[in-house]
């Protein structure tokens, strides 16, 4: 047999078994992908407020230091969303003026060249899409029904996110160092490596991401309101979740900005929006994620993009924001591992350069 032959069935028969390996565990996750996702929550849970609870701690016994950092985190939130529902509340009666407005407006602008669209297409679009509500109202409620269980599937996930970044919180470093005892000797020191890597590398890209997000959705409200466009904080909101979706995310939001803005306020208006979005693009991807990512995730943007779009075809919304952490701290693992075996290769080298310089080996040959 040739050797490249044996070669490439060496590296065949292995990448297949790896292959088996990561199949195997990505199907048991998706089986128990509810259990995995409060897990995820709890770290990113975890690395946001375990700074806070640390710095608690100094002055409160630790429990209660975890106590008001999550109770505090909680009233945040809370609060960021009632905000939302009572500014969309308040705009509710100028909202359906606007919209009913902008709607005509955009008809007559279609009906212009170049579109020329025929006047009663819209209006003959309106009534297809009441015959279909009529039509499949059954399924419609039926989906409703099925929305109200996955709205319960939701919950849980987000209760038991939150009692496992107590006990993360509280004493995740226990926690991991008896895992680690568990393991035989031998992989012990290695475990410790990957561990820190992986957790100063997650760490990096949470607290990176909030500061990105927060950036963004700040230039964002602060633009639409100076436009005057509504719903300028729930939208900035949006803009916040959405930064969670590395290269994608911020156009999606924007572009929804951009439909309201098109709406409520007309196409010049929307234009500058459309702007916006270019402008926040530059900034995001020339400034916000090299200065403030860069120390903690090591990707080129063309992993980062194929990662999304593979992260989103495998699991849609929740793979498309999970998949760059989890691709940074694989290859952050397999750096520091690296750079470990080389250290260590390091430090034996003296020892045996001196052994052969001896003629022996070393402590094994008499007299020496």
């Amino acid at each position: 047999m040739p050797l490249a032959l044996r070669t490439a069935a060496a590296y065949a028969w292995r990448t297949l078994v790896v292959g088996a390996v990561v199949y195997a565990a990505f199907s048991v996750l998706g089986r128990f992908h509810e259990v995995a996702v409060a897990v995820f929550l709890g770290l990113v849970v975890t690395a946001l407020l375990r700074p806070a609870a640390d710095l608690l701690a100094r002055v409160m016994p630790r429990p209660l230091a975890v106590a008001v950092t999550l109770l505090g985190s909680i009233v945040l939130v809370l609060g960021v969303l009632s905000l939302v529902g009572e500014a969309v509340a308040g705009e509710r009666a100028g909202l359906e003026r606007q919209f009913s407005e902008g709607l005509a407006r955009i008809e007559r602008w279609l009906e212009k060249p170049p579109f020329r669209l025929n006047p009663g297409a819209l209006s003959d679009l309106q009534v297809r899409i009441g015959q279909y509500l009529s039509s499949h109202r059954s399924t419609l409620v039926s989906t409703a029904l099925s929305g109200v269980g996955r709205l319960v599937e939701v919950m849980t996930v987000f209760a038991l996110a939150l009692f496992c970044s107590v006990f993360f919180i509280h004493s995740g470093d226990r926690q991991w160092d008896w895992f680690c005892e568990q393991l035989p000797a031998t992989a012990r020191e290695r475990t410790k490596i990957a561990g820190r890597a992986a957790w100063r590398t997650f760490t990096g890209y949470t607290h990176g991401i909030v500061v990105v997000a927060t950036t963004n959705s700040v230039l964002v409200g602060l633009a639409l309101f100076v436009l005057g466009v509504p719903l300028a904080f729930p939208l900035a909101l949006l803009e916040f979740i959405a930064a969670f979706v590395p290269l994608i995310g911020s156009p999606i939001a924007l572009g929804v900005a951009a439909v309201v803005a098109l709406a409520s306020k007309g196409p010049i208006v929307a234009v500058v929006v459309i702007a916006l979005i270019v402008v926040i693009g530059q900034i995001e991807g020339h400034l916000l994620h090299p200065i403030v990512m860069s120390w903690a995730v090591r990707l080129h943007p063309v992993v980062v993009a194929l990662s999304v779009i593979g992260g989103a075809i495998a699991a849609g919304v929740l793979g498309a924001v999970v998949i760059v952490p989890l691709v940074s701290v694989v290859w952050s693992v397999h750096q520091a591992l690296q750079r470990a075996r080389r250290s260590t290769q390091a430090k034996d080298s003296p020892t045996r350069s001196a052994t052969g310089m001896l003629g022996g080996r070393g402590p094994d040959r008499p007299g020496v």
